[in-house]
């Protein structure tokens, strides 16, 4: 189950790099970039701006979910059991449903047709998400079959899932973006929704492993950009022995505008964006535990 194939990446991993979106996390983070990826299944999305207001939706809907309300056509999330018999009703392409079942042969052949980018740059490809440890089996056959083929692989995690599953996956990751929200767990879970003990933990097996890692913290004013906060994770990182370098990814609010897009409501809050000082100011207190720092935009 995947949301999306981006094309021509430069932010997931080295060189230029095509990034499979699965579908489905067991994270809520207050301010997700992709809060299309939270949920497993399907779902409907709709884009105001692109509505003529033609009413085709309005007449095929079976469950009288859809109505004008002061002259905007809107869905009822309530009424609305994603259908998405609106979605071919409507002319514009305003309606769409997000996410799809792909088959492994299917994925890994879009991915090949960039193998000249990849050889030219050093990159590859990237399995992104979501959480692509939440469907191991396809994760696994996905990147073997790319493996097989000889192309680098990057796997994009919150490294919550459990052990065996991080075992299985390890031999076929040729690097992990491992993503660390809060090192104090309490905090984490409130932010997050789950603890990160299980994640931190992982993030050690991968690192006594000998695996390639790059830890990436979501830089987001109010929410982890404290002192305390940055040299926790100085600490964390310093003691690891297999870290490549920390990537501050800058919040933007582009998770805002997608998740209003969601039929099914998802809420993001709204952050501030991170200040040029408080990124160096960041920056300067992991550089003094001798970790690398590079900051940069937050996945688009």
């Amino acid at each position: 189950m995947i949301f999306d194939i981006k094309k021509y990446a430069i932010h997931d991993g080295p060189g230029i790099r095509t990034t499979v979106f699965f579908k489905g996390c067991p994270l809520h983070c207050k301010w997700c970039h992709n809060p299309e990826s939270i949920r497993t299944s399907p779902e409907l999305g709709f884009r105001q701006s692109r509505c003529i207001g033609c009413g085709q939706c309005i007449e095929v809907c079976p469950d009288d979910a859809i109505s004008v309300v002061d002259g905007v056509i809107t869905t009822d999330s309530a009424k609305c059991t994603q259908c998405c018999k609106c979605v071919d009703a409507c002319i514009p392409a305003a309606r769409e449903i997000i996410g799809s079942e792909r088959g492994i042969n299917e994925i890994v052949d879009e991915i090949e047709k960039d193998i000249m980018f990849y050889d030219s740059s050093g990159g590859g490809v990237t399995i992104s998400g979501g959480e692509p440890l939440a469907q191991p089996d396809v994760l696994c056959a996905l990147l073997t079959e790319c493996r097989d083929r000889g192309i680098h692989t990057t796997v994009d995690t919150t490294c919550y899932a459990k052990l065996d599953v991080v075992k299985r996956v390890r031999p076929l990751g040729d690097l992990f973006l491992c993503d660390v929200k809060h090192l104090d767990d309490k905090i984490h879970r409130k932010i997050t929704g789950v603890s990160n003990e299980l994640i931190l933990s992982n993030i050690r097996w991968l690192d006594d492993s000998g695996a390639d890692i790059i830890i990436r913290m979501p830089f987001v004013p109010g929410y982890n950009d404290s002192e305390s906060n940055i040299k926790a994770l100085g600490e964390f990182v310093s003691s690891l022995s297999s870290v490549l370098f920390i990537e501050l990814l800058l919040y933007n609010s582009g998770g805002r505008e997608k998740a209003k897009r969601l039929v099914k409501f998802v809420d993001i809050v709204r952050a501030k964006h991170a200040e040029d000082e408080s990124v160096e100011a960041a920056t300067r207190i992991l550089e003094s535990y001798g970790l690398e720092v590079k900051a940069g935009s937050y996945n688009e």
